[in-house]
């Protein structure tokens, strides 16, 4: 595959999500040989960038990963989190620690586990997983600065934080990456940050960028989903909502018959047609899915498939309850 830069980390256009390898969409059991497979896959269809954070599992999807790179290692750029886990001396054990928390000496617990966990002396790329108010960002970012030096981390990135915040950590240390909702099911990022981002010369890494698989067409009905898949507590999945939405997916898949590619894919080819600087990381854990996903960076779309995309109406329902809006 062709590369992009987000800042100055080059990486492929299209990266994998592994989080619903170890969690959240586990319904019908985990399968870590298929896991295994295919992120061996993705390394060999040109993939780099392959995401994950503590909270996955928790812990156990940074070991995954460690499982399945092997001495592929330094073939890849790893990127995973910090913050939705307590982490401070006396707290309770793991299980029970889950709450925002950029304390440092919870920060520096949570740098040393996920080493530890992804049997690496480096991690590429360390985003805060979600702002913690009880904490300056500046100190949090200043914080990370020291573990640069240190060579335990080499970019540092942001989630789900507003423009100011953005602006604060940058002025503090480069930002290389901000990780948020972004795709034709959610266009929170357009307006003030991304242009923060453009101006800062931030790239952007959209995570869900198939709207939680509603985008691909596999979706429906709201029964398709096992009954402890979390997204059947998704205001957008529910039975009033789905309806009105599935009319989104209807104009992505006229959009897929004419040019010949899948719902997925258009959707996927929306968004990185939205800059060179956006690297959306689709999760999957089959093989035949990331295929599906890696194919949108060949599918070509036009200006007026691009404009009809683009004046899709907002999905009926709020988004989930990602802790997205705290500190911000």
């Amino acid at each position: 595959m062709q590369t992009r830069t987000l800042a100055d980390l080059e990486v492929g256009p299209v990266g994998l999500g592994t989080m619903g390898m170890s969690a959240f969409y586990t319904g019908a059991g985990t399968d870590d040989d298929e896991s295994i497979r295919t992120i061996h896959r993705a390394i060999d269809l040109g993939v780099t960038l392959f995401d994950t954070a503590e909270a996955y599992g928790p812990y156990t999807n940074e070991e995954l990963l460690r499982r399945a790179l092997g001495d592929r290692r330094d073939q890849v750029v790893i990127a995973t989190k910090f913050g939705l886990y307590r982490h401070e001396a006396g707290e309770q054990t793991p299980t029970q620690q889950r709450g925002i928390s950029s304390a440092p000496e919870s920060v520096r617990e949570a740098l040393e586990g996920s080493l530890r966990r992804l049997g690496t002396d480096h991690i590429d790329l360390y985003y805060q997983h979600r702002v913690d108010p009880a904490v300056p960002i500046e100190d949090v970012i200043g914080q990370l600065a020291g573990f640069v030096q240190e060579g335990k981390i080499r970019h540092i990135g942001l989630s789900e934080a507003s423009a100011a915040t953005i602006r604060k950590a940058h002025a503090v240390h480069p930002i290389t990456a901000l990780q948020s909702e972004y795709s034709l099911w959610t266009r929170d990022p357009e307006g003030e940050v991304l242009d923060t981002l453009r101006d800062l010369g931030i790239g952007l890494v959209p995570y869900s960028p198939l709207g939680r698989g509603f985008l691909t067409g596999a979706i429906t009905k709201p029964s398709d989903l096992d009954e402890d898949d979390f997204r059947r507590q998704n205001p957008r999945f529910a039975e009033q909502a789905f309806s009105e939405n599935m009319k989104i997916v209807d104009t992505v898949k006229e959009i897929a018959d004419e040019v010949g590619a899948t719902p997925g894919q258009v959707a996927l080819a929306w968004l990185l047609a939205q800059g060179d600087d956006v690297v959306p990381i689709p999760g999957t854990k089959r093989v035949s899915r990331l295929e599906e996903n890696v194919g949108a960076a060949d599918v070509t779309l036009s200006a007026g498939q691009l404009e009809r995309l683009s004046a899709l109406p907002v999905p009926t329902g709020d988004r989930y309850p990602d802790m997205s809006s705290i500190g911000r």
